[in-house]
């Protein structure tokens, strides 16, 4: 009977408790810094992409577009993501990368597809990527380390072309911390397994890329900044093991290799 009593009691006091703290949270300071981040986030995409289009050559070639796109809508829509918020844009650049930005804009390189052994191995690395943007990496990482009211002050004006380059360059060249690494590859993997897409082709990709991790050429570009490829592929290879049955390809293998074709010429 003591021991209800007492239990009832501390409900009662935890219950409290916890109103009186909540009370004292300002909601409306939070969803309003929260609205402003989102906002925030909008423009910085749309300025980012802008910046990039102009100095770098986009692939507007519709048969390459149109493969990459059946490839992310599916992941999309296996993964329940509205695939309206990924925006692919297709780099002509013999560099092997692909990044997220503010915003769902996600930059594929076309040296990327060219190394790409197979759909598979892309797939991986749009997946990687989808995840920065589905988890809120990007903007976090931004936050952190630009700071918000200076992003805020990008979006107004206030902040000149160099000062953006540099920002864009942080979240296209400089490595996120490791621990979210591993968090966009283990929800990499989720997404693949979820869209019928066989793991274990992306962690032969990062295998391959540790193999050149030695050279320090710019043109790796996603091993400079996804280091450890190696340990990378093995906790891939442990996590997706015994997972997964009855993969699929999402394009045809006409369709890939007329994709290659395309980006090569």
């Amino acid at each position: 009977m003591k021991k209800s009593i007492f239990q009832g009691l501390f409900f009662l006091f935890s219950f409290f408790a916890s109103w009186f703290l909540l009370s004292k949270i300002n909601w409306v300071s939070i969803l309003k810094v929260q609205k402003i981040t989102d906002e925030t986030e909008e423009k910085l995409g749309d300025i980012f992409w802008n910046i990039i289009n102009k100095s770098e050559v986009e692939d507007t070639n519709p048969f390459a577009k149109n493969a990459l796109d059946s490839i992310v809508s599916k992941i999309c829509l296996e993964n329940n993501f509205d695939r309206e918020l990924i925006k692919i844009h297709i780099v002509k650049k013999d560099e092997i990368n692909a990044f997220a930005m503010p915003n769902g804009h996600l930059l594929v390189y076309t040296g990327l597809i060219e190394t790409s052994a197979n759909q598979e191995e892309l797939s991986g690395v749009l997946c990687h990527e989808i995840a920065h943007i589905q988890l809120n990496h990007v903007m976090k990482k931004l936050i952190k380390e630009v700071g918000l009211s200076t992003l805020i002050s990008m979006t107004s004006g206030g902040g000149g072309t160099e000062i953006i380059k540099e920002t864009i360059k942080l979240i296209s060249s400089t490595a996120y911390d490791r621990s979210i690494e591993k968090e966009a590859d283990i929800k990499a993997v989720d997404y693949l397994l979820k869209s019928k897409i066989n793991p274990e082709p992306f962690a032969n990709f990062l295998f391959k890329l540790s193999k050149k991790e030695s050279e320090t050429s710019n043109y790796f570009s996603w091993i400079s900044t996804h280091p450890d490829s190696k340990e990378r592929a093995e906790y891939i290879i442990g996590y997706s093991k015994n997972k997964g049955k009855d993969f699929e390809e999402i394009i045809s293998m006409k369709t890939w290799n007329r994709l290659k074709d395309n980006i090569n010429h």
